[in-house]
């Protein structure tokens, strides 16, 4: 009897160094006699958003690696692991570059839209077998 398991890819979060301050727990006097903490600068990632082209391939691998060890706990074989590949591109098309009415070289180029494609691991496939004991 065989099992297949979908394990889904996610997208790399991206994002920035920001300079936070950090709390240093050492304390002074102020310039009416309050005490006042003293604080450090420090750098912090902060994530902004998600890549739309990388994903992230250690969680992938993480997820790859869990659903292998629940497969293997019911008594499954793992026979192949199949990637899952998608694609995405960017198109676009200017009519008014494209026919221009008045010169030939007036206003912009002359053809179509120009875009980009790409493709993406969406997930992977687990095929196994279960083992007979």
């Amino acid at each position: 009897m065989n099992k297949i398991v979908y394990v889904k890819a996610y997208f790399r979060p991206m994002g920035e160094e920001v300079e936070i301050e950090v709390p240093t727990g050492q304390f002074e006097k102020g310039f009416f006699g309050n005490e006042k903490e003293i604080k450090t600068k420090a750098a912090e990632w902060k994530q902004t958003g998600w890549s739309d082209a990388q994903i992230d391939g250690e969680l992938l691998t993480d997820n790859i690696n869990e659903a292998v060890i629940l497969l293997n706990q019911e008594g499954y074989e793992v026979q192949s692991i199949l990637p899952i590949i998608s694609g995405a591109y960017a198109f676009k098309y200017d009519y008014k570059s494209a026919h221009n009415s008045g010169g030939i070289f007036e206003g912009g180029g002359w053809g179509y839209g120009y875009g980009y494609g790409y493709s993406f691991t969406e997930g992977v496939t687990i095929v196994a077998r279960k083992t007979k004991f």
